[in-house]
């Protein structure tokens, strides 16, 4: 469980199939082997770390439903320590565990804050609402609005300058996960009925 502030930008080593190699520092304090660590948002194991960085196993799965095959060597990632039960919670309850990809539209400049827009799928749409919690990349954010083929949200100065949103452009893919609660209440609302379907 993380919280989606970011703590470091991390620089990939290499990125093979089945194995990713991260150069940090930060994360690396107080973590041991088989802890986790939100890479872009996504819950990866770390199974090697030394001075220089760590190395984590990555599931065909996790391929297929994020952006981390789309990593080549130089690329910068945001990573963050798992949560610890006496530690604040900045952001909202994030899983690392990344439901699809959405897709950059756009930045627009607003003040000191950027909007950026996300196209995605209907089927993440539904649980994203505004006002409400959205992880991209791994990075805890506040929806502010919503169509039917995007959403968007603002990007504070600390943010602009400690994620690696900089680093992309419109086209680019981005990890995201919605608020976990909105699947939990359609799923009893959905068991709720069909109870009641089933009730002569």
């Amino acid at each position: 469980m993380f919280t989606g502030i970011i703590e470091e930008l991390g620089t990939i080593s290499s990125n093979v199939e089945g194995e990713i190699a991260i150069k940090a520092k930060i994360v690396l304090w107080g973590t041991n082997l088989g802890d986790s660590i939100s890479v872009n948002g996504v819950d990866l194991t770390a199974k090697y770390f030394d001075e220089e960085g760590f190395i984590a196993n990555v599931m065909p799965e996790t391929y297929r439903r994020s952006n981390l095959g789309d990593l080549k060597a130089g690329d910068l990632v945001n990573l963050e320590r798992s949560l610890q039960l006496a530690g604040r919670i900045s952001g909202h309850l994030v899983r690392g565990v990344v439901e699809e990809t959405g897709t950059i539209d756009s930045f627009t400049p607003e003040a000191d804050a950027i909007i950026l827009r996300v196209n995605a799928t209907p089927a993440i749409l539904r649980y994203i609402v505004m006002k409400g919690p959205v992880a991209i990349d791994g990075i805890s954010l506040t929806v502010m609005a919503k169509d039917d083929h995007s959403f968007s949200v603002s990007l504070v100065q600390y943010t602009q300058d400690h994620t690696n949103l900089h680093t992309k452009g419109p086209g680019d893919r981005v990890n995201l996960e919605s608020d976990i609660f909105a699947r939990y209440v359609e799923a009893m609302l959905e068991d709720r009925g069909a109870i009641a379907a089933a009730t002569p």
